[in-house]
């Protein structure tokens, strides 16, 4: 069966910084999954006389977007991890129930798709246990993304050292009070994979599912100071040989660029690509403290940058150097990352953080515009998956995720006829107003409801998933937690001399 998708306006790809193409009274032709043909409404219909016709004429028709950076579903503040720095916060995750996590997923997943997000890059944390229990457990959350019917690009961050603090795990331990060192002890063992395992998973997962349409398979170096040297060799090697892209964070905070400096003497870019990690199947994430040397390397290999604009204003990270990226020409996608500033997965609501997030004074053209930002959110994150340039935009063969928002809610009560489509839709548009959403071919979310899971029966069986009592290990880590903070708080005293670290953003103007 085909199927005509008809917008008022229809946005195809970016042209550039500045533009989209796009098609007035247009209409997408699916078959098969994927884009088949592109036009106007009128010619399409008339050609294809028994499509079936999505859409009123009277909405606005977008590629699906693309959330490049997730972690989880129930958020870490429902979970009751507070917001804080992100060395303290590490500490404060501790406390975190364990969920069910096909429908811990789920959560996440409603509430992408109902602000438009088609795929996400999903980089796992820890799940304790031996390798099968993990692999149990990834395929727990790749089953919930098939089975409501958006793409995952998944991976487990892989961590072989350092697991707490910026140090040797058993080091940290010995510097612990003699009665918090069995209890740190015994979360430590809690996570039974060594090396061997995480490569052994990542092999497993990638022949299980590496020809699925919705499922890519990538690798996650977690961050530099999580990989050991022998663990970047053998993840550079595993993405030469499976042509498997890479996210991994990066200089997130000040204090991994010193530790980066105490390890190697120099950035920490500089450190993974002696291991010929940076390159066009390398994604970095978060970047706010790369310099220009590492923004001009990026550039020059054809790296890329997630930028994860809530989640650093969040755990004060710094603001990552957009403007400074975009004039190297570095390909940028966009994430929400742990959830966005609201507490929630709404990719509407982060296109316009990034949008005004880094609007610096002054008359130059360096800030983001509407199309630069659903660039990011479209094609700039399809290149950082592992589905990289088969979606993103709505060109022929083309995947056929896409998504339509209603535009007189974006327009209500009155917006001047002269005023930009596109940007309209990037400053206004609400969750309310997305009508349908469609991911290879078939709509997953229309009119509020989503057509594959019964949202409201999945949420309640995670309600009550939770209301059991704590388990005597979630007591012991919890009361771990709070008594770890005030040590990690002084572990990380005087770490560096900040005059040593300034952020991009301070040192120019073009943020």
């Amino acid at each position: 069966m085909t199927i005509l998708v008809r917008g008022r306006t229809v946005f195809i790809k970016p042209n550039d910084r500045k533009r989209w193409e796009e098609i007035d009274d247009g209409a997408v032709l699916v078959a098969d999954g994927k884009v088949a043909a592109i036009g106007s409404f009128d010619k399409l219909k008339a050609e294809n006389p028994d499509a079936q016709v999505l859409g009123n004429g009277r909405q606005i028709l977008m590629p699906g977007f693309v959330n490049g950076h997730h972690h989880v579903g129930l958020t870490p503040v429902q979970l009751g991890s507070p917001d804080m720095p992100l060395e303290l916060w590490f500490v404060t995750r501790m406390v975190n129930r364990a969920v069910d996590l096909y429908l811990d997923t789920l959560y996440s997943a409603f509430e992408m798709i109902s602000s438009g997000v088609t795929t996400v890059q999903h980089i796992h944390g820890w799940i304790p246990g031996k390798l099968d229990q993990v692999i149990g457990g990834a395929n727990e959350v790749i089953r919930a993304y098939e089975d409501i019917g958006m793409r995952v690009s998944y991976s487990f961050a892989l961590r072989d050292q350092n697991r707490l603090v910026y140090m040797d795990d058993q080091e940290f331990v010995k510097l612990l009070p003699e009665d918090l060192q069995p209890p740190m002890q015994r979360h430590f063992d809690r996570f039974g994979m060594d090396l061997n395992d995480f490569m052994d998973m990542f092999s497993h997962l990638h022949d299980q599912h590496h020809n699925k349409d919705l499922v890519g398979i990538q690798l996650a170096p977690a961050n530099l100071h999580w990989c050991s040297d022998t663990a970047l060799g053998r993840l550079a090697d595993a993405s030469q040989k499976y042509n498997a892209p890479m996210h991994m964070h990066l200089v997130e905070t000040a204090y991994q660029k010193e530790y980066a400096r105490r390890r190697g003497g120099g950035t920490a870019l500089e450190y993974i690509d002696r291991f010929g990690l940076v390159g066009p199947n390398l994604t970095i994430g978060h970047g706010v403290w790369l310099n220009q040397s590492d923004i001009e390397c990026i550039a020059e290999k054809g790296a890329h940058i997630c930028h994860n604009c809530s989640s650093n204003f969040r755990l004060r990270s710094g603001v990552g150097p957009l403007n400074v990226w975009e004039q190297h020409g570095v390909n940028c996608a966009m994430g929400m990352d742990e959830a966005g500033i609201n507490d929630d997965r709404d990719m509407l609501q982060e296109f316009r953080m990034v949008l005004n997030a880094h609007r610096v004074p002054g008359t130059d053209d360096v800030v983001p515009t509407a199309a630069q930002v659903l660039r990011m959110g479209t094609s700039g994150g399809a290149r950082t998956t592992a589905f990289r340039d088969r979606i993103g935009t709505l060109e022929v063969g083309q995947g056929a995720d896409m998504v339509l928002m209603d535009w007189d809610k974006i327009a209500y009560p009155y917006l001047d006829p002269d005023y930009p489509v596109l940007d309209a839709v990037i400053q206004r548009a609400k969750t309310d107003g997305v009508d349908l959403v469609m991911c290879a071919g078939e709509v997953i979310y229309e009119e509020g409801r989503f057509t594959r899971v019964d949202r409201a029966e999945a949420l309640e069986k995670l309600r009550q998933d939770l209301t059991r009592a704590l388990t005597a290990e979630e007591v012991e880590r919890r009361g771990l937690s709070k008594a770890l903070l005030p040590h990690v708080e002084k572990f990380y005293d005087d770490y560096f001399d900040a005059s040593l670290h300034q952020p991009f953003y301070r040192q120019s103007a073009m943020v």
